[in-house]
Formats: C-alpha cells, structure tokens, sequence
C-alpha cells in the first residue's frame, strides 16, 4: 500500500508537468473506485489550469481556481505521467481515469480500486475542512511534529506503541513498514503500551520517524508489489529495510534473528536484542 514516501514520491514527480498547466480533457472510463466519480467531474475539471500540488498526509491535492481535485492512492494505486511522443499507450484492464493535457496524460492505475478521485469546490470551503481530511493528525515534517507531541497525546492510554503510529490521529503518514523501521530505529519494542513510552524516547521516536521517511523519499519509495512512481520507475527503499520483511533473518546491528508477530491483523517486526 502506498504510505507518505510513495505518495511524497509521486506529487514531486507529477506537480512539475501539472503545475501552470491546463487540463484539456479528462476520460473517465472506471467511476466506481472506492467512493463513486461524480457524473459531471469530467466535465468539472476540463479546461481548468492546475496551479499547484500538494499533500496531506496520504491524499494529493490538485489545486484549481475553482477547487481541489483530491487524490488517494487507495492500496494498489498509482499515478503516471504518459508523455505523447509519438502516442501514449493504450489504456490497460486496471487505467481507470486519464487527465488529459496537451502533450501528455496523467494516468490513474488502480487494480483493487481501494484508491479514490474527488472533487471539492471552493464554494464548500477550505479543502483541508474536507472530512477525509479534516481529522488528521500532524504532518511528520512539520513543526508541529515532536517527542512532546506523541507523549502528550498517548498519556494513559494502553494501546501498543505501533498501533498509536498507525492510527493517523496523532501523526499522518506513518504506515506499517515505516512504524516498523522507525521503531527499531528509537530502539522501541512496538508492542510498548503507548502511555509508557517516555518523553526521552519519544523525542527518539519522533526523530527516527523523519529520518525513515526521508530516507524512503530519496529512495523512490518501497516497491514490494504494485507501486511505481510518476515515470514508472520502482522504489529501492526496500533494500535498506533494517526488520520489516526480515523475519528469521538476523539483526544488521546485533545479529540475532528479527521476530514476526501480528498487530492489528498486520505483520510488525522487530529485534527482540535492539529494541527494549
């Protein structure tokens, strides 16, 4: 599923042939993604310019003169820039929506159709009031974001260290494999109830948290099934995993075999020697 590496990969791949630019057509072939596309979007968004892109934690907002197309990668989805020269190619089983510009197409991928297209007008207000978007938690580059954060939202609560991280009400954007990598970064056993974890540690969880993410972003992203980036390339972030996907093999620190163990109905590993 993409998380906030590969989606951070794909609005910096995509806003540079969007931005300034017009939308001249818009084929919607697939509307019933996870939540129905509008009859009229197509018509919506053709003709309008699209002045810039941004992200909020795993949604990409295309900003218009008249509102924000809203993007969601959903579990499989991806967003491809398809240049023209000489054609693009043909629309595949799975390529779902195109927006249409002059010179090339941005193609909307999505095989398990989990990922979403929407539309919010200025006329409904400020888009980050969007309910999709309104609820979530701080951004993990953000100021906002520190140790004291995470201490003060999770005291007294008995719900594992790990599962706080996913929740996406305190922080956004911090997905299974990068709660799993940033964890063993801080040296936190991800089954820690959250009220426990200290502030000391916490200021550790918070700085391991951006050095994760970043490091995936200038990686590409991880790439274990679907995703790819804006020009079809894979992520390679995946090669540097320190305990995610490692199960039985040994620590890159300490050498002793990493653990597999089930969070949520999720996968979660850990060192059970570097993390305490």
């Amino acid at each position: 599923m993409p998380e906030l590496p590969e989606v951070e990969v794909t609005r910096r791949g995509v806003e540079p042939y969007v931005a300034g630019r017009r939308v001249e057509h818009v084929d919607v072939r697939t509307p019933a993604l996870r939540w129905p596309i509008p009859p009229k979007f197509a018509r919506t968004l053709s003709t309008l310019k699209i002045e810039k892109v941004e992200r909020r934690g795993k949604y990409l907002l295309f900003e218009t003169v008249d509102g924000w197309l809203i993007v969601h990668l959903g579990m499989t989805g991806t967003l491809r820039v398809l240049r023209n020269v000489p054609l693009p190619p043909d629309a595949a089983k799975h390529d779902h929506v195109d927006i249409i510009f002059d010179d090339f197409i941005l193609r909307f991928r999505d095989p398990r159709r989990f990922g979403a297209i929407l539309w919010h007008p200025c006329e409904d207000g400020d888009v980050l009031k969007h309910p999709l978007l309104a609820s979530l938690g701080v951004e993990p580059f953000s100021p906002e974001f520190s140790g004291a954060t995470l201490f003060r939202a999770t005291r007294g609560r008995k719900i594992a260290v790990k599962q706080a991280l996913l929740a996406g009400d305190i922080v956004v954007g911090v997905g299974n494999i990068y709660a799993s990598e940033s964890l063993f970064r801080a040296g936190i056993r991800p089954t820690t109830a959250a009220g426990r974890v200290s502030l000391v540690r916490y200021d550790l969880l918070a700085d391991a948290v951006r050095m994760t993410l970043a490091a995936a972003i200038e990686k590409g992203g991880s790439t274990l099934r679907d995703f790819v980036g804006s020009n079809g390339e894979s992520g390679y972030f995946q090669l540097d995993y320190f305990v995610y996907d490692r199960a039985r093999l040994p620590c890159h620190v300490c050498g002793t075999p990493i653990k597999q163990i089930v969070q949520g109905q999720r996968s979660t590993y850990y060192c059970p020697h570097c993390q305490r």
